[in-house]
């Protein structure tokens, strides 16, 4: 039986994470992703800016994460995936801001992943193939971070996961890094023969994948065992909003922006049986705070439905 997650995002606080995991249980989720992307925003790196917190030293991250780690435990929450901070390359950033990123930030991530024994490690693949040409000579760059990265997988028993990403074109969204699953399935699988192991996944994300047009159940059906993980969320086909599913539809006569049924047929034809993990946490700010438990219960029947539409008929 599968089970149901959900972002720690805009619920686990530090000013009391034992809380903000007891409310994850108490909804209807048994387990959680981890945004660690939370302390080095996105909108702050693609504005070539740096905070400090990943200058901590090992052992003063542990410390800190400290109070999350037994608040989950103490709520008998999993933590099955960790988002990494991202972009881990800017465009146009400088030596110095990427070194920084690719080698600290990253393989503190990682370490801190392990020290929550969680076994998945979100990665967003580099999105230069506007600056270099093409997606082959993207994906070249990528690579070249994840096998440098792929020793310390080892060490510590993680799976690295990339994740299908959109990109921006003339004010449209096209597809970016990872949208072609028949190459994601290759290049899974020569990474993974290169280093012995089952080091790099696939995290399925079904808003980017609406919003560039993927056929979902085509998509996993490729992917099969490679799939680890997923961020379920909806949008209504032109921007990244990360709401509830079957929220947006395409007529009145509510046909859904998102295929659903596809992305439930894919994931019952490669049987899979791991975390039903929404990335909702923006709903959670848009409904007022004293419906947030009410809203999480929401997120969560939804996965139990999933869950049911994925058992043996």
């Amino acid at each position: 039986m599968v089970s149901i997650g959900v972002q720690t995002k805009n619920v686990v606080f530090d000013s009391d994470p034992a809380a903000g995991f007891q409310m994850l249980r108490d909804a209807g989720f048994s387990c959680a992703d981890f945004s660690l992307n939370s302390y080095l925003l996105n909108t702050s790196l693609y504005r070539f800016e740096l905070n400090d917190f990943f200058d901590r030293s090992d052992a003063e991250l542990e410390q800190y994460f400290s109070p999350h780690k037994k608040g989950a435990t103490a709520a008998g929450i999993t933590l099955n995936q960790m988002h990494m901070p991202y972009p881990l390359c800017v465009p146009n950033g400088g030596g110095d801001l990427n070194d920084y990123l690719q080698q600290t930030v990253a393989c503190k991530s990682m370490k801190l992943c392990a020290y929550f024994q969680c076994p998945h490690i979100v990665v967003h693949g580099f999105k230069l193939a506007r600056n270099l040409g093409s997606e082959d000579a993207e994906w070249e760059q990528t690579e070249k971070f994840l096998d440098s990265l792929a020793p310390l997988a080892r060490e510590l028993h993680l799976t690295i996961c990339v994740e299908n990403l959109y990109n921006s074109a003339g004010g449209s969204l096209v597809e970016g890094p990872c949208c072609n699953a028949r190459k994601a399935a290759e290049r899974i699988d020569r990474f993974n023969d290169r280093h012995h192991g089952e080091l790099l996944g696939f995290c399925f994300d079904t808003g980017h994948a609406n919003l560039t047009g993927l056929d979902f159940e085509s998509f996993l059906t490729t992917l099969g065992h490679r799939l680890k993980v997923l961020h379920i969320h909806d949008n209504d086909g032109v921007g990244d909003l990360h709401q509830i599913p079957f929220t947006f539809t395409k007529t009145r006569e509510n046909t859904a922006s998102t295929d659903w049924n596809g992305f439930l047929r894919g994931l019952k034809s490669i049987q899979f049986d791991q975390v039903l993990s929404f990335e909702t946490a923006p709903v959670l700010s848009a409904f007022p705070e004293e419906m947030k438990f009410k809203t999480l219960q929401f997120i969560a029947d939804i996965g139990q439905y999933f869950a049911g539409c994925l058992s043996p008929s």
